[in-house]
C-alpha cells in the first residue's frame, strides 16, 4: 500500500478490465517516472471520448455520430447481419476483410451467474431489424465459451420462427496449434465442422 494519491491512482487503474494490482502499480509508476508522459493529453482524450463516443442507433457499435461508419456504408450488404457480443468483436471481424455485411452488437452475452439475461441484451432491437424482410442470413458470432454458446442457442431458437437462414461461425483448431493441447470441446467442434478436401 502506498500513501494517498499514489494509491488512489493504482486503485483506479486496477478497476480497469484486464489490469490486475501488479499491472496497475506498474502503469502508475510509469506515469510518475516518465517525464515525457503527457498526463494532460491522456486526461483530455479520456474526457473527449466520454463526451463524443456513443453507440450506433442501428447496430450498437461505437461511433462518434448517430450511426457508425459501417451502417452508413452503401457498399455493405444489408441482407447479411453478423451478431456479435461486443464492439471489439466488430473490429476483429473487420480485420479479416472477409465479411461485407452489417453487424448487430448485443452488448454482452447471456450469463445467469452475472445476472445477465436476454432482456439485458440488444435482442429486441435485433428482432426489430429483422422484421422488414431485408435480411436473408444472420451469422451468430458469439464467443465460443459457455456464455457465448448459451446466447447462440437462445438466438437460434428465436430466429427459427423467421424465414431467415441462421448460421454460426465455425470453430475448431487454430492454425499452428497442436492436437495434444486442444481441449475436448474444441477438438469435438473440429470434427463436427470437418470438410471435404480436394
Amino acid at each position: 500500500m502506498y500513501e494517498g494519491i499514489v494509491q488512489d491512482l493504482i486503485d483506479e487503474l486496477g478497476r480497469l478490465p484486464g489490469i490486475g494490482p501488479k499491472s496497475a502499480q506498474r502503469i502508475a509508476f510509469h506515469i510518475l517516472q516518465t517525464e515525457s508522459f503527457d498526463v494532460a493529453r491522456l486526461a483530455e482524450i479520456l474526457t473527449t471520448v466520454r463526451e463524443r463516443v456513443r453507440f450506433c442507433s442501428i447496430c450498437g457499435n461505437i461511433s462518434e455520430q448517430e450511426t457508425c461508419s459501417i451502417c452508413r456504408d452503401p457498399r455493405r450488404d444489408p441482407a447479411l447481419i453478423c451478431v456479435v457480443e461486443e464492439a471489439k468483436d466488430v473490429v476483429a471481424i473487420e480485420r479479416t476483410r472477409e465479411f461485407r455485411g452489417l453487424y448487430h452488437v448485443l452488448g454482452g452475452a447471456i450469463s445467469p451467474i452475472d445476472g445477465i439475461g436476454p432482456d439485458q441484451l440488444r435482442i429486441r432491437q435485433l428482432m426489430q431489424r429483422l422484421a422488414d424482410g431485408t435480411v436473408q442470413e444472420v451469422i451468430i458470432a458469439t464467443d465460443p465459451n459457455l456464455e457465448g454458446e448459451a446466447t447462440a442457442t437462445y438466438l437460434s431458437r428465436m430466429l427459427t420462427t423467421l424465414e431467415i437462414r441462421v448460421t454460426r461461425l465455425a470453430s475448431g483448431l487454430p492454425v499452428g496449434g497442436d492436437l495434444e493441447y486442444a481441449d475436448e470441446v474444441t477438438l469435438g467442434r473440429a470434427f463436427e465442422g470437418r470438410r471435404v478436401v480436394g
